[in-house]
C-alpha cells in the first residue's frame, strides 16, 4: 500500500540542515587536525536526510535518486569547464604563460607605492593561477618579507596581500570558487565574471586608494629587491622563453570572452594554444604537454616560491573539487525533491522583501555559513541552493545570485580564523586573522558594495523576456 506523501515542514528542514551543519562542524573544525574533508561529511547528511524523506515525508528511493541526477546534470557543463581549467592551467605553466604573467607582473614593484604595488602583483598572480592559497604562500611570503624590512606593520601587508589574491579568486577563469558559484546559481562562467567587474572593480579602485594614503608615510624608504631578482632568476633559468607574447594567449581567450564565445570552446582554444607554444616556445614534447595536461606541472627549480608556485593543474587536480560538488549536490537533490529548501527558503524571504532583501538574504547565509560551518564551498553550495528558485521567481537573472554568493562566501572566508581559508592565511602569513581584517579593505568592500547595488537596483539585471514564460510562480 503506498504512503500518503506530506509536504515537508521548516521543521523538517531545520532538521535535516541542522544535521549537516552540525555533521560537518564536528568533522572540519572539532576534528580538524585529521584533515578530514567535507566529502563523507556530506554524504552522510544526505543520507540522513534521505531517511528522513522516506520514512517521515513518504518518498521512494526512485523519486529522490531522480532529483539527485536532476541536480548534478543541471552542473555538467560546470564541471565539465572546471576538468577543462584543471587542463588549462597545466599546460599554461608547462608553456611559460602563467610564469611570463609573474615574471612581468613583479616588474612593477615600487618602493614608493609598495602596499599598491602588493597588492597589484598578488592579483596578476592570483588571475594567472586561479588560487589565492597558492599566491599568499609564494609572493605573498616574498612581500611580506621586504615589506617588513621597510618597516610597514606585517598585518597591513597582510590586508594588502589578501586582497590580491581574493581578486584573482574571484575573477579568474581558472578559479574553484569562479566556476562553482555560477554552477550553483545556474549561469555561464564567462556572465558571472563580466558581471563580478561591477562589484570587484570599485572594490579593488577603493583599496588601492587607501594603500596608496597608507603607504605615503613608508615611500622614502629603500626597497631590497634581491628576493624579486631571485624568483626572476629561477622562472627564467626554467624556461626556454619568458617573453610578453606568451602573453597573446591570455589576452585571445580574453577577446573570445568579450565575442561571447561559449566557455568550454573558448577555454579549449586556450588549452590548444597551451600546448602549441609549448612545443614551440620551451621545447616540451607532445608527451610532455599530454602528461601535464592529466597530471599537473611539477616544478624543479631549487626555489622553494617558485616551485610552490608553478606545481600545480593537471584534470587530475579538480578532481577533488569534482566530487565535492557532487556530494554537496546530492544532498542538495534530496533536499529540493523534499522541498525541504524551499520550505526554509519560504521562511526567511518573509523577513527578505523585494531585490534588496533577497541579495541580503544570500549573503547573510553565505556568511553565516562561513561561520557556522567553515569552508567557503558549502558557502557557496548551500545558500546557492536555497536562493535559486526565489531569484528566478523574482525576475532575477542568476548571475546576480552568482555574484553575491562570490562578494560573500569566496570573499570572507579569509577573515574568518577558524575557516579554513583564515586558518590557512593566518598560518601561512604568520598574522592573526583579526589583526589583517581591517586592512584587507578589498574582502571587506565586497559584500557592502554588492549590498548597496542591491538596495538602489544599480547593475542588477532582470531575466530576459524570453525567459519570463519559464519562471515558476
Amino acid at each position: 500500500m503506498k504512503r500518503e506523501r506530506k509536504q515537508a515542514s521548516l521543521f523538517d528542514a531545520l532538521l535535516c540542515l541542522g544535521f549537516l551543519i552540525t555533521i560537518l562542524v564536528t568533522s572540519l573544525v572539532f576534528l580538524k587536525k585529521y584533515e578530514i574533508s567535507a566529502h563523507i561529511p556530506l554524504l552522510v547528511g544526505g543520507i540522513f536526510t534521505a531517511c528522513v524523506a522516506i520514512f517521515k515525508l513518504g518518498f521512494t528511493w526512485n523519486e529522490l535518486e531522480e532529483g539527485i541526477l536532476s541536480t548534478i546534470n543541471t552542473t555538467m557543463p560546470s564541471i565539465l569547464i572546471l576538468l577543462i581549467v584543471g587542463i588549462l592551467i597545466g599546460t599554461w605553466i608547462i608553456s611559460g604563460i602563467v610564469p611570463s604573467m609573474i615574471y612581468y607582473g613583479l616588474n612593477i614593484l615600487s618602493p614608493s607605492i609598495f602596499l599598491v604595488a602588493t597588492t597589484i602583483i598578488c592579483a596578476i598572480v592570483s588571475v594567472a593561477t586561479g588560487s589565492s592559497w597558492t599566491t599568499a604562500g609564494t609572493i605573498g611570503i616574498a612581500l611580506l618579507g621586504i615589506g617588513s624590512a621597510l618597516n610597514i606593520p606585517s598585518p597591513i601587508i597582510a590586508g594588502a596581500i589578501i586582497s590580491g589574491a581574493y581578486f584573482g579568486d574571484k575573477m579568474s577563469p581558472l578559479s574553484d570558487t569562479t566556476n562553482l558559484a555560477p554552477a550553483m546559481a545556474g549561469t555561464n562562467l564567462f556572465d558571472h565574471i563580466k558581471h563580478m567587474l561591477y562589484t570587484t572593480t570599485p572594490a579593488l579602485i577603493i583599496s588601492l586608494v587607501l594603500y596608496g594614503v597608507i603607504g605615503f608615510k613608508y615611500a622614502g624608504s629603500n626597497i631590497d629587491t634581491s628576493q624579486i631578482i631571485q624568483i626572476q632568476d629561477a622562472l627564467m633559468s626554467n624556461y626556454n622563453t619568458l617573453s610578453p607574447l606568451l602573453l597573446l594567449v591570455p589576452v585571445l581567450v580574453i577577446a573570445l570572452v568579450i565575442l561571447k564565445i561559449p566557455a568550454i570552446p573558448g577555454l579549449t582554444i586556450g588549452v590548444l594554444l597551451g600546448a602549441f607554444v609549448a612545443i614551440v616556445f620551451q621545447g616540451a614534447s607532445l608527451a610532455d604537454v599530454f602528461i601535464v595536461a592529466k597530471d599537473g606541472y611539477v616544478s624543479s627549480t631549487g626555489m622553494e616560491f617558485v616551485d610552490a608556485l608553478l606545481t600545480r593543474g593537471g584534470l587530475d587536480s579538480m578532481l577533488s573539487t569534482v566530487s565535492l560538488m557532487i556530494c554537496a549536490l546530492a544532498t542538495g537533490g534530496i533536499l529540493e525533491k523534499t522541498g525541504m529548501l524551499e520550505a526554509l527558503a519560504k521562511f526567511i524571504l518573509k523577513f527578505a522583501k523585494g531585490t534588496f532583501g533577497l541579495i541580503f538574504a544570500t549573503i547573510f547565509t553565505a556568511i553565516g555559513t562561513n561561520l557556522a560551518v567553515a569552508d567557503q564551498y558549502l558557502a557557496i553550495v548551500i545558500p546557492g541552493s536555497m536562493y535559486k528558485d526565489a531569484f528566478k521567481n523574482q525576475g532575477l537573472a542568476a548571475k546576480n545570485l552568482s555574484r553575491a554568493l562570490e562578494d560573500s562566501a569566496t570573499i570572507t572566508s579569509s577573515l574568518i580564523p577558524w575557516n579554513t581559508c583564515g586558518a590557512y592565511m593566518s598560518a601561512t602569513l604568520g598574522v592573526g586573522c583579526f589583526a589583517f581584517l581591517p586592512f584587507a579593505f578589498f574582502n571587506l568592500l565586497c559584500p557592502i558594495i554588492s549590498l548597496i547595488y542591491g538596495a538602489t537596483g544599480i547593475t542588477i539585471e532582470k531575466i530576459k523576456t524570453d525567459e519570463v514564460s519559464n519562471i515558476v510562480v
